[in-house]
C-alpha cells in the first residue's frame, strides 16, 4: 500500500448471526475483529457501519400494520446500536481502540455522531463504528454507510457480503452466473444488479466514491483490497 487509506466497511446485521439466522454469533464477531485489526496494522483508518437485520428490520416490523413504518425504522436503528456495541467489545478484546458514534443521542451508551470528532478518532488510529443509521426513518443502512463514508472523506466504501462480489445473476440460483469485476454506477443501478440501494449508489456516484463488494468471510480479503488487489471482487466507480 503506497499511501495511507481511509475506508468505511459496511456489512449486514445478518452477517453477525452466522448460521443461526438471528442474534449475534461470537465466532463471527471474533473473525471480523481479527480482519479489522489486520487492516489497522497496515495503518488504515477504518470506519464501520453494521445493519440490524439480525435483530429486526424496520420494513418487516411495519409489515403487519400494527407498527408504523417510522417506529419500525427507529426500532431498526436501535438494533444497529446493539450490533455496534457488540462489535466494539470484540475489537477491544483484540486490542483495537474503538469509538461508537450514534446518529441518535444516547450519551450513557456511546458518543453522539459529530463529524469532526469522528475524523479526529480516525486520525488517531481508532476505529469508529457509526450506529443508528442516518438518524432518520426511510433510509437504509446502505445509505447511512455511504453518507458516513462521504462525510469522513473515505477513499472507498467496502460492502462486505457472503459472496465474492456482484454477479450478472443470482449465483445461488444459477451455476453460470458470472462475477462482474468492474461496473459503472449506471450499471450498478440496474434492477437485476443489486449492489446497494439506489439512494446509496446515487450518493456514491455524485461524490465519486468507489464501492468495492467482496466476500467478508474469506480471510485476508480486506487487506488485499487496501493493497490494490481487486481481481477477486467487484468495484463500482466512474
Amino acid at each position: 500500500m503506497d499511501d495511507k487509506k481511509r475506508i468505511l466497511v459496511k456489512f449486514s446485521g445478518e452477517a453477525l448471526a452466522g448460521e443461526n439466522g438471528f442474534g449475534i454469533d461470537s465466532k463471527v464477531l471474533k473473525f471480523i475483529a481479527g480482519e479489522i485489526k489486520e487492516l489497522i496494522s497496515y495503518g488504515v483508518e477504518v470506519g464501520i457501519v453494521i445493519g440490524g437485520g439480525n435483530i429486526i428490520r424496520g420494513v418487516s416490523a411495519a409489515a403487519g400494520g400494527i407498527i408504523k413504518r417510522t417506529s419500525g425504522d427507529h426500532m431498526g436503528m436501535l438494533a444497529t446500536v446493539i450490533n455496534a456495541i457488540a462489535m466494539r467489545e470484540a475489537l477491544e478484546n483484540v486490542g483495537v481502540d474503538v469509538r461508537v458514534q450514534s446518529a441518535i443521542k444516547m450519551e450513557a451508551i456511546c458518543e453522539t455522531f459529530i463529524i469532526n470528532r469522528a475524523k479526529r478518532h480516525l486520525e488517531k488510529g481508532r476505529v469508529v463504528i457509526f450506529a443508528a443509521g442516518t438518524g432518520n426513518p426511510f433510509f437504509t443502512t446502505d445509505t447511512a454507510a455511504t453518507l458516513r463514508a462521504v462525510e469522513i472523506e473515505a477513499d472507498m466504501i467496502i460492502k462486505a457480503t457472503k459472496v465474492d462480489g456482484v454477479y450478472n445473476k443470482d449465483p445461488n440460483k444459477f451455476s453460470d452466473a458470472k462475477l462482474l469485476n468492474k461496473l459503472s454506477y449506471e450499471e450498478a443501478l440496474k434492477d437485476e444488479i443489486k449492489v446497494m440501494d439506489d439512494t446509496a449508489v446515487a450518493l456514491a456516484k455524485s461524490n465519486s466514491l468507489p464501492i468495492v463488494v467482496c466476500n467478508m468471510f474469506k480471510s485476508g480479503n480486506l487487506c488485499k483490497i487496501i493493497n490494490d488487489d481487486l481481481s477477486f471482487c467487484s468495484i463500482v466507480k466512474n
